[in-house]
């Protein structure tokens, strides 16, 4: 894995990603998932390639948290009669940003 000055702007995202999925699991009383979600940004300074595929699967895996949470937060807003569709919009736009980010580190993968 070679880092270059043009791909390093690629990590950005991933990081942001896993540190707000952090914040998720902190909110929901998930501990260990919490410390590994920020934890995980570190293996960026250890400069071998499984490290990127790790990386890429725990964003891929949190894109689904995100879908699966959000799923569940519109059941609830449905049931008690609240305004369900900006929640819709907001954490649907987390996950496609988790996921994208999962995708950006296939430039620093490829090179």
């Amino acid at each position: 894995m070679k880092i270059t000055r043009t791909n390093r702007w690629t990590f950005i995202p991933a990081v942001l990603s896993l540190l707000i999925l952090g914040a998720h699991f902190s909110r929901n009383d998930q501990t260990i998932l919490m410390i590994l979600s920020v934890g995980l940004p570190l293996l960026l300074l250890v400069k071998k390639p499984w490290t990127i595929w790790i990386l890429q699967l725990a964003l891929l895996l949190g894109s689904i948290e995100w879908v699966w949470s959000t799923l569940d937060l519109i059941e609830v807003r449905k049931a008690i009669g609240e305004d369900w569709q900006r929640l819709a919009i907001i954490l649907f736009s987390v996950a496609a940003f988790t996921l994208i980010s999962a995708f950006l580190l296939f430039w620093v993968r490829k090179k």
